[in-house]
């Protein structure tokens, strides 16, 4: 159902299953990634998963 939304309208959707993330966000979509409140990053997919603030707060260095 979420699907038919994508492009028709903007969607806020609390997840941490990035499989179902890339799965809504497409390949065009941008995607916002926050930690304790805080916006870490924004973009497409790719560049959030690069980015190295997303990577130290979900994987830890």
């Amino acid at each position: 159902m979420l699907n038919k939304l994508r492009g028709t309208c903007s969607m806020m959707v609390v997840e941490h299953d990035i499989e179902f993330v890339a799965a809504l966000s497409g390949d065009a979509g941008r995607v916002t990634v926050m930690a304790e409140g805080s916006v870490l990053a924004h973009g497409t997919l790719d560049e959030v998963k690069r980015n190295e603030k997303v990577i130290e707060s979900y994987l830890g260095r």
